[in-house]
């Protein structure tokens, strides 16, 4: 049993939320901008993600309450280490994956083979991140809005809300750093927060389990029956 809510949060954690007037700008909204290697570097808060997925927005709305991530470069040429940090039920689950930067595109083997572009922002410190995944044999998109700030103004949202109209996803899921974040991952500060690194268990993930993730947020069904075997396994570890 635990070892299928580890699974299942470290999915999460990988794909890891109304109508507004029609978008007539979305051309401009959706313009890409080449990445430069530096503009990655450093620390972001997830401030909000919509994605293609069946059911992940609410997934990620019942479970995900903040998330970071910390990019640096890897000795290897192009390549960028990535280390997410994610807080569900007061507790941190981290994962640690490498992305390679290639002809203004990032690329991503593992645990899924994904790709990545920016789009143009007018946020100074923000990244719009347009996501592609491959998972069970399908192809899904989505958006995802990082900053180096906890919150961004309300233009800023509203912004990415066309954007991501534009794109035609659902209305994203906006992370609450009010909650409380995961502690970085420095040796030199001190925490009584736990983190439970699900690295492995994402790495040496068979292909099957995604299929069988995915067939299970296909339903109301059961999406249901996995929203509880989630809750009841992290009740579980945070009473042990």
């Amino acid at each position: 049993m635990m070892g299928f809510v580890h699974v299942a949060v470290a999915v999460l954690s990988f794909l890891s939320v109304g109508q507004s007037a029609p978008v007539n700008n979305c051309e401009s909204l959706t313009k890409l901008i080449e990445i430069q290697r530096d503009q990655l570097l450093g620390k972001w808060m997830i401030v909000a993600e919509s994605t293609n997925i069946p059911a992940s927005n609410k997934l990620t709305k019942v479970f995900v309450e903040s998330s970071w991530v910390k990019i640096t470069a890897s000795n290897e040429s192009g390549v960028l280490d990535v280390f997410q940090s994610q807080k569900m039920f007061g507790s941190c689950f981290t994962i640690s994956t490498t992305m390679k930067l290639e002809n203004g595109t990032l690329f991503m083997e593992k645990p899924a083979k994904a790709s990545e572009v920016l789009l143009k922002t007018s946020c100074p410190d923000c990244l719009v991140v347009s996501m592609n995944y491959s998972i069970g044999g399908n192809t899904f998109g989505g958006l995802q809005l990082l900053s180096r700030r906890n919150q961004v103004t309300a233009a800023e949202m509203d912004e990415f809300n066309k954007q991501v109209e534009c794109k035609g996803l659902r209305p994203p899921t906006i992370l609450d750093p009010e909650k409380g974040i995961c502690p970085d991952d420095s040796p030199s500060q001190e925490t009584e927060t736990e983190s439970t690194d699900l690295s492995d268990a994402m790495m040496d993930l068979d292909p099957a389990v995604f299929d069988q993730f995915q067939r299970m947020i296909s339903t109301e069904g059961g999406m249901n029956e996995l929203i509880k075997l989630i809750s009841s396994g992290l009740a579980a570890m945070k009473e042990n």
